[in-house]
């Protein structure tokens, strides 16, 4: 159930509804608009109480019931688009903000010169890897805490705050530590206790679409974020497992626009898995922008063809560059800034 407060209305007013709501059995997520408080009622309206009875209340707007399984991520609850703060970068707003970095931490050189690159070309925070799933158990498997260290460097050189990825439960507090968004990767899209241990950092949240997965099972895998008391979730398309092999994944920029509309959550393209080949990406990052992504993840190597992992989809810096230049026309076309 969503229950909608009038305008300014005050702290105590809020707060006795909530109490209200979780006397007649309900969990409630309280999320405060520009113009409206919405609290969502999470339970079984089965087996609970009916909310009906808190229209009566003064301070109600109203009372609906929600009918999708996604109810915390879904419009219904949150009609307005939300924003995500990650380290000062204001993700969901008229900015498009740009992720860039290595797809693997290798040296404090390369992620130094890579770092200072994309800050000067206009990127907004830093991608890297410092633990890295790899399909192979012989294949680089990252830093870890060693790269960790070097992200946190390379943001204090910079002021580019940090997003990186997650694997492990028990290492949810010391990648939180370091950085100032998790990523959740296609591996673990649906590692649901993963995914629940990065919410109780705090931390911002960026959810991978799995290589496999419907767009209904990834809205409910970020709904573990949100049922978590983390407001901070953002949606990352990265390509999924098709049956055309030309290019390493496929891109479902469609994804982008149903999850806009399904969604107040931002949602963010990773065109570099997305494609797996460097000639493409900066075509599918044009098209990203203009079907409605919030932000790109774009890996970025100063030397891709002797990069440590997946060489053949990091552009060169002078590539990620041009690309910045390229974005802004057609971000202005759709009513944004890049």
């Amino acid at each position: 159930m969503i229950v909608v407060l009038k305008n300014n209305v005050s702290p105590e007013e809020e707060n006795a509804v909530v109490e209200e709501i979780k006397k007649l059995g309900y969990r409630p997520h309280v999320m405060h608009g520009v113009a409206r408080t919405v609290i969502g009622a999470i339970g079984d309206e089965h087996s609970h109480r009916d909310l009906d009875v808190l229209n009566a209340w003064t301070q109600v707007e109203s009372v609906t019931p929600i009918q999708k399984r996604h109810k915390l991520v879904s419009r219904e609850a949150h009609p307005q688009n939300s924003t995500v703060n990650a380290g000062g970068v204001i993700v969901g707003g008229k900015k498009i903000q740009v992720m860039a970095g290595p797809c693997s931490v290798e040296s404090e050189e390369q992620l130094m010169k890579t770092a200072h690159a994309v800050k000067a070309a206009g990127a907004s925070m830093l991608r890297g890897g410092a633990f890295k799933p790899r399909t192979s158990p012989y294949e680089f498997q990252g830093l870890g805490e060693e790269g960790l260290k070097l992200l946190a460097k390379a943001r204090e050189e910079t002021g580019l705050p940090i997003v990186t990825e997650l694997l492990s439960q028990d290492q949810a507090e010391l990648v939180a530590e370091y950085s100032d968004m998790l990523q959740i990767g296609t591996r673990n899209a649906q590692n649901f206790q993963l995914i629940i241990a990065a919410a109780k950092t705090g931390k911002p949240v960026l959810l991978k679409r799995g290589m496999s997965m419907r767009i209904m099972e990834w809205l409910l895998a970020g709904e573990y974020v949100l049922a978590n008391r983390n407001p901070n979730l953002l949606f990352c398309e990265r390509g999924i497992r098709t049956f055309e092999d030309y290019t390493r994944n496929t891109l479902d920029l469609s994804a982008v626009a149903v999850v806009k509309a399904e969604s107040h959550c931002p949602i963010v393209v990773d065109p570099s898995q997305g494609c797996g080949k460097a000639s493409l990406v900066r075509s599918m990052c044009k098209g990203a922008v203009a079907v409605g992504a919030d932000a790109l993840l774009v890996e970025v190597h100063p030397n891709p063809t002797e990069a440590i992992s997946d060489a053949a989809q990091q552009i060169d810096l002078e590539g990620f560059a041009a690309l910045i230049d390229e974005l802004a026309p057609i971000a202005e076309s759709v009513g944004r800034e890049i």
